[in-house]
């Protein structure tokens, strides 16, 4: 499923193209604040060593990645993952068990 370009002024970087997968739509939360913040170099909830890799990554044009808790409605919380690939061509958003 193809998402709108999410083209923030603050990004540090091109998102590219941004998708889901199934399992991230099947979530049926809103994702655009979680994309703007991947885009601004908010990496959600991820350890220092990966926030640490992901400052490397802006700066070297490596492989982005972010971590975040969503609400699906019910109560809970499921983990997202959003990657933006080294060449910038492409934007995903998925659970961790569809990498």
């Amino acid at each position: 499923m193809c998402l709108a370009d999410e083209r923030e002024q603050n990004a540090l970087f091109d998102l590219g193209h941004v998708v889901m997968t199934p399992g991230a739509a099947a979530l049926g939360v809103d994702f655009s604040p979680y994309i703007a913040r991947h885009a601004a170099g908010d990496d959600g909830d991820l350890d220092s060593f990966d926030k640490q890799q992901n400052r490397r990554a802006i700066k070297e044009g490596l492989r982005i990645l972010s971590a975040y808790d969503v609400p699906p409605g019910d109560g809970e919380t499921e983990r997202i993952w959003i990657i933006t690939e080294a060449d910038r061509s492409t934007t995903t958003v998925l659970t961790p068990g569809e990498y």
